[in-house]
């Protein structure tokens, strides 16, 4: 019954605009000080701020102000040249460039709106001129870009990470063959839309092409390969690896590309600072949340209230992902995750579910939400960059939403996609 009452209070201040960082923490001192007194008061503080307080939570600024530094400094366009260099000759090639680009660039900013933001701006536009539907233009960028939810190092998996207590690096190493699959699976199905509507080749195929933009871009392709190196190789933890994809970024857009002036560099970390502020007033605001569940056992009670009715880990699965892929149309992915996933843990180390192939399965669910409105933040930024409506850019993504779906059902019900090379490295 309590539970009840603060998801409906939860979602009458939502309804009513109020942030949800500060509806979560106002449900949350309400059913406190109703159950304990107003005594836990001056507790409250101090439990948002311990929430709050977690070291590798320091990777989210870093790796969001690494993408803005990509994005200003010349690194995404020679990415851009190098993506074009290598796919322009298939037909509809500025589509697989455009899922290419993404893919990379979800390797160092970790975030799909900061995909979608660096390189929507430039490849839509483009893409428009060359005959693309402008539905179809922002529904390729927008579903490619989420591939950075499951493409490491991705902040959602940094944020399941630091709720369930999994190793954020075995999460990362499990989000690489899903990420180059649903990357794959996009690019066949741009492949199959070009051949169907005729849509242009962009340029021969040219070695000489090929080495010059790749000798252009050969600095900006080093930073995944230091950077995920040195995270996967333990040389280093994922937050020092976001501090090292920043000092990079910095270096090769000032010293080597000479792109990077001090205003640019400016107005990248005050927007990476305004996103995690965001963020961690969500995380600060969950820890009460946290408490007082887990002082009332609601979400040991939820465990055994599907346990009752199934043991069965895949049917469990299958009633999670049904509800993730709900949460996901009205949450976005951090919120989702600062929310939910501790209320689900316990279910699902009961019913015997590795964590870390649940965290794959949670993030592509909600890379999936990211493009189903109402909330859909990555394919509304997509559509304000193309100037196209939200329900017709949706009926172009239909298609690419379906492979995403396609991906999920492999990496839920064949654990050995996302887990074969955390077996083989890690256990």
């Amino acid at each position: 019954m309590t539970l009840f009452l603060m998801l409906s209070g939860l979602l009458a201040l939502i309804l009513i605009s109020v942030p949800i960082a500060v509806s979560l923490a106002i449900v949350a001192t309400v059913a406190i000080v109703g159950t304990q007194g107003v005594e836990m008061l001056p507790n409250i503080a101090l439990t948002m701020f311990e929430g709050a307080s977690s070291f590798p939570l320091l990777a989210i600024p870093m790796f969001v102000l690494a993408g803005a530094i990509m994005n200003t400094g010349g690194i995404s366009r020679r990415l851009i040249a190098f993506a074009s260099a290598l796919f322009g000759f298939i037909r509809g090639g500025l589509a697989m460039i455009n899922i290419g680009v993404s893919m990379f660039f979800a390797e160092i900013s970790g975030s799909a709106v900061a995909d979608v933001a660096a390189t929507g701006s430039v490849l839509i536009p483009a893409m428009k001129k060359r005959g693309y539907p402008s539905s179809f233009a922002a529904a390729v960028t927008s579903s490619s870009a989420s591939l950075a939810i499951i493409i490491p190092p991705s902040i959602p998996m940094i944020l399941y990470g630091v709720m369930s207590g999994a190793s954020i690096v075995q999460l990362f190493v499990a989000g690489i063959v899903p990420g180059i699959l649903g990357g794959v699976g996009l690019m066949f199905l741009s492949y199959y839309y070009a051949r169907k509507y005729d849509w242009p080749v962009e340029e021969v195929f040219q070695l000489k092409r090929v080495w010059q933009t790749a000798r252009e871009a050969g600095w900006a392709l080093t930073l995944p390969i230091i950077i995920l190196g040195s995270i996967f190789g333990g040389f280093v933890t994922a937050t020092e690896g976001a501090g090292m994809a920043v000092a990079a970024a910095i270096l090769i857009s000032t010293v080597i590309y000479r792109e990077l002036d001090m205003p640019a560099l400016y107005k990248a970390v005050i927007d990476g600072g305004q996103q995690t502020a965001v963020v961690m007033l969500l995380v600060a605001a969950s820890a009460l949340v946290g408490v007082f569940l887990t002082e009332m056992r609601m979400p040991q009670q939820l465990a055994q209230a599907v346990l009752d009715l199934t043991s069965n880990k895949y049917a469990i699965l299958m009633l999670l992902n049904i509800f993730f892929l709900l949460i996901g149309l009205f949450l976005h992915s951090a919120a989702a995750i600062i929310l939910v996933v501790p209320i689900v843990m316990p279910l699902v180390n009961a019913a015997g579910i590795d964590p870390v192939h649940f965290g794959l399965v949670v993030c592509l669910n909600l890379a999936i939400g990211q493009q189903t409105p109402p909330v859909a933040s990555v394919l509304i930024t997509a559509c304000s960059i193309a100037k196209s409506d939200v329900w017709s850019v949706t009926r172009s993504n239909l298609g690419f939403i379906s492979v995403l779906l396609f991906v999920l059902l492999m990496i839920t019900y064949i654990p050995a996609i996302p887990m074969a090379l955390v077996e083989f490295f890690y256990r």
